[in-house]
């Protein structure tokens, strides 16, 4: 199903109304900048030895804990009104893992149904309830959110088909209940490793989906079709901001920047001294709640930008090698990890601070 703009405003202010709720106020997810102050992140990493482990970190990098994980683990999410958090394997990946946000502990191990694998990502209900992941039914490449019921030990309860392939990450709207999602468009199968089956007949999108029924609201095209739509981030105003990994040739330089901005599906384009060091590869997309910045990492560019959401226009360019997961943090500025073990802060008012060097290597997110 694919709606035109008119199309998916109206569908989607009615579903709205029918339930009551108002796109303005926001008030049924609790605002992310309620939440900065004081909070801790999460991340995957590799040590050295080739060992993987998740790492809790204050927000001046001082370590918190660390658990050791069978397997590389790529992004996660917290559980509202509870102390857990959950953090998936790397593509293709057969488990997730929760945790105690508190101390580290595992709570629980919970591996992906018969013939499906996880992308690395997952949301919850706003009561914390239903886990939503994003999966691969890999036989035929058919992408689906697989839903779990915490309150029954993460018990599999529900399966929305996207029609498409290729979910990557995904984030629930303000509204509570419209799930958002970065379709790659990239057919995989875990017997070939990670080699991309599909490349010339690629479908990537950013949809919105109803979390509840199903119903795909809305799914946007980006302006090619090997533009693969992988990781994203929502505003509380409900703005959404999507990074592509483009899968064309290297010589070419499209945006990698996508935005669903006042009912309007458009691309950023940076300019010709900044598009082309991007290398085609955006990482991780953070928009922070408490302004109008939006900071993403390039790390096979060796770049990390701070760009103003409503213009496009960048604050901050900075030279990051292999920067990985970015964070919001209290006051306006981010977090950044990076492949070799750095947590940085950067802001728009001075060049990036390093805040330390841990013996590691971060995957791609940090929760």
């Amino acid at each position: 199903m694919s709606l035109n703009r008119r199309q998916f405003l109206a569908a989607f202010g009615s579903a709205i109304g029918a339930t009551g709720l108002s796109l303005t106020g926001c008030s049924l997810l609790p605002a992310k900048a309620d939440s900065l102050k004081g909070r801790e992140y999460v991340g995957a990493s590799m040590h050295n030895d080739g060992s993987f482990a998740v790492h809790s970190l204050n927000s001046d990098g001082t370590p918190l804990w660390q658990t050791a994980v069978e397997a590389r683990c790529h992004g996660g999410c917290f559980r509202p009104h509870t102390t857990q958090v959950l953090m998936f394997e790397r593509r293709p990946g057969w488990w997730f893992h929760v945790f105690d946000n508190r101390s580290g502990k595992r709570l629980a191990h919970i591996k992906a149904n018969d013939g499906e694998h996880f992308y690395g990502h997952g949301v919850f209900s706003p009561d914390g309830r239903y886990l939503y992941a994003t999966a691969n039914r890999y036989e035929r490449g058919n992408g689906i959110i697989a839903v779990y019921d915490a309150k029954a030990r993460y018990a599999r309860v529900n399966t929305l088909d996207l029609n498409g392939i290729g979910p990557h990450e995904l984030h629930l709207h303000p509204d509570g209940q419209t799930l958002v999602i970065a379709l790659g468009g990239i057919k995989t199968h875990p017997d070939y490793d990670r080699i991309k089956i599909n490349l010339e007949s690629m479908a990537p999108a950013l949809m919105l989906v109803d979390r509840t029924s199903g119903e795909i609201r809305a799914r946007f095209s980006p302006s090619h079709h090997q533009l693969s739509c992988r990781h994203l981030d929502v505003t509380p105003q409900g703005h959404i901001y999507a990074g592509y990994q483009y899968q064309g040739p290297s010589d070419q330089a499209p945006p990698l920047i996508a935005r669903y901005r006042n009912g309007q599906f458009d691309e950023i384009g940076f300019t010709n001294d900044v598009q082309p060091r991007l290398a085609n590869y955006i990482a991780s997309v953070c928009a922070h709640p408490q302004n109008d910045l939006v900071a993403v990492t390039a790390p096979r560019g060796g770049r990390a930008l701070i760009f103003e959401g409503a213009t496009g226009r960048i604050l901050r360019n900075e030279a990051i090698t292999d920067g990985a997961g970015v964070g919001a943090l209290a006051g306006g500025d981010f977090l950044i990890t990076t492949g070799q073990g750095k947590l940085i802060r950067m802001s728009t008012g001075k060049p990036a601070q390093e805040l330390a060097t841990l013996p590691l290597h971060w995957d791609n997110h940090l929760v």
